[in-house]
C-alpha cells in the first residue's frame, strides 16, 4: 500500500525530516575548528622542529615531511601576488558565513566547515607570517611523490570540494533538499 501512496501524484511521499539547525551548525563549527587547529598545531610543530628545505622520510617513497614557505597558489602559481591570495581567502570566508544561514544538511554542514577553516588555515599564515602582513608565505610539508607539497588546511579544503561536488552531482542542495528532474529543468531554464 505505501508503493500505491509514493506512485500517487496526488498523495506525495513526505520529506524526510531535516536535522535539527543546533545539530548543523555545531557539525558546521566543529569541523571548522578542527581543520583550523590540526593545520595551526602541524604547522607550528614544522616551524618549531624543522629547518625550512629539510626532508623526513615518514613512508618512503610515498610521503615525505618536506618543510618549504610558499607565496603562491597550489603549484607555487602567482607567487608575485601574494596579497590577491589573501583577498580572496577572506572573501570566501565571509561568503561561507554567508551561506551557513540556509544550511538544512549535515554534509553541507561538514563540507562548509572544512572549508572555512582549510581557508582561515592559510589566510592566517597570510596575514601573520613572514614577510609581512598580507603577504605572508603558507607553511607547507606533506610531500607526496608527483605532487604539490601541501598543508592540512590545503588537505581541508580539497576534501571540502570533493564533498560538495558529490552533493551537487546527487541533486542535494543547501538546504538538503533534493532536486528531482523537474527541478532540474526549472533551474537549468533560468
Amino acid at each position: 500500500m505505501t508503493d500505491e501512496l509514493a506512485a500517487d501524484p496526488a498523495r506525495p511521499v513526505p520529506p524526510a525530516p531535516r536535522p535539527r539547525r543546533a545539530v548543523l551548525l555545531s557539525v558546521f563549527a566543529g569541523f571548522a575548528l578542527f581543520a583550523y587547529v590540526l593545520d595551526q598545531l602541524t604547522k607550528l610543530w614544522v616551524t618549531s622542529s624543522m629547518v625550512e628545505g629539510e626532508r623526513i622520510p615518514v613512508f618512503p617513497p610515498l610521503l615525505h615531511w618536506y618543510f618549504i614557505r610558499n607565496s603562491g597558489a597550489a603549484f607555487s602559481i602567482g607567487e608575485n601576488v601574494t596579497w590577491v591570495f589573501s583577498i580572496i581567502m577572506a572573501a570566501v570566508s565571509v561568503a561561507i558565513l554567508f551561506q551557513v544561514r540556509k544550511l538544512g544538511s549535515v554534509w553541507w554542514s561538514l563540507a562548509l566547515g572544512l572549508l572555512l577553516g582549510g581557508a582561515l588555515g592559510n589566510l592566517t599564515d597570510r596575514l601573520f607570517r613572514e614577510p609581512s602582513f598580507g603577504m605572508g608565505h603558507v607553511v607547507d610539508f606533506i610531500q607526496l611523490p608527483n605532487f604539490a607539497i601541501f598543508n592540512i588546511a590545503d588537505s581541508a579544503v580539497v576534501s571540502a570540494v570533493a564533498i560538495i561536488c558529490i552533493l551537487t552531482l546527487r541533486g542535494i542542495t543547501l538546504d538538503g533538499s533534493r532536486l528531482t528532474p523537474e527541478r532540474k529543468d526549472k533551474s537549468g531554464d533560468a
